[in-house]
């Protein structure tokens, strides 16, 4: 199921941008602490780092990824996610717009 709403949390007003305007999302926090993060990737071809593992929900569109080590592109779409261990990087491939939440862990 596709999450379309998120209830009882703040949200950081000033989006971060990434990759000239590629990439951009809005902080998150929940009232226990715990922090996402909401975004869009507009179509190209980037590669993230991670510090902490990663879980990508795709809420819209559709994606490629490939994880460091691998040469294997896999995809997501709406209501799929991916996983990414803390302190690695992925690249990620999208042609058309990939709406997602970032859940840190």
């Amino acid at each position: 199921m596709t999450t379309e709403t998120i209830d009882g949390i703040s949200v950081t007003t000033k989006a971060n941008v990434y990759f000239d305007g590629k990439c951009v999302s809005h902080n998150i926090t929940y009232p226990d602490g715990t922090r996402k993060s909401v975004g869009v990737v507009l179509p190209a071809t980037l590669t993230f780092g991670t510090g902490a593992p990663e879980i990508m929900e795709c809420v819209g569109g559709s994606c490629e990824y490939r994880l460091e080590g691998s040469e294997q592109w896999l995809s997501a779409g709406p209501g799929e996610k991916f996983s990414i261990p803390g302190n690695s990087k992925f690249d990620i491939r999208v042609t058309e717009s990939y709406h997602y939440i970032c859940h840190y862990g």
